[in-house]
């Protein structure tokens, strides 16, 4: 190999690195800094949809009851229990998720409430389950990938058990 030939392999090699080291960077970057802001934010936009329901359901509670009586079809459960039950549950479990305080359980627990709501509600049109489908699984994101650096369970974890 020519002197030559040398130095075009050893400056495309050293461009290689220079590529590999600045890909490795930005990579830190965004697993450092943006990483967990995307986290907070998926946890914020389900737990804002589905605490903004709840507080619909309780300004007007005999609509409430009303609904769960004779639109929603809840299984196993009798129409009031079912509605104290659904709307505690859009109420606490997204300040949960939102806070990132038991945020796999929280966003488990609202992924089964979700579902729960696609099977009760049998005359949801086609947009309404996009959107179920689109917030299941945002709530999956959080489910297998935890609430991230910016919440309550990273700041309990780091400070109080190591």
């Amino acid at each position: 190999m020519s002197v030559a030939e040398n130095r075009v392999e050893s400056t495309a090699m050293e461009g290689a690195a220079g590529l590999t080291g600045a890909a490795r960077g930005l990579i830190r970057i965004l697993e450092e800094y943006l990483a967990p802001v995307l986290d907070l934010g998926i946890r914020l936009l389900v737990a804002g949809v589905f605490f903004q329901s709840g507080l619909v359901k309780i300004q007007s509670w005999s609509s409430t009851v009303a609904l769960f009586e004779n639109e929603y079809e809840v299984p196993l459960l009798p129409p009031e229990l079912a509605a104290y039950l659904g709307t505690g549950a859009e109420l606490v479990l997204p300040v949960f998720l939102a806070l990132g305080l038991g945020g796999r359980l929280a966003a488990a627990a609202l992924f089964v409430f979700n579902i729960l709501a696609v099977v009760s509600y049998p005359d949801l049109s086609e947009v309404g389950l996009k959107d179920h489908q689109y917030w299941g699984l945002l709530l999956l994101v959080t489910v297998l990938h935890g609430p991230g650096k910016l919440s309550a369970d990273h700041f309990i974890r780091r400070s109080f058990l190591g």
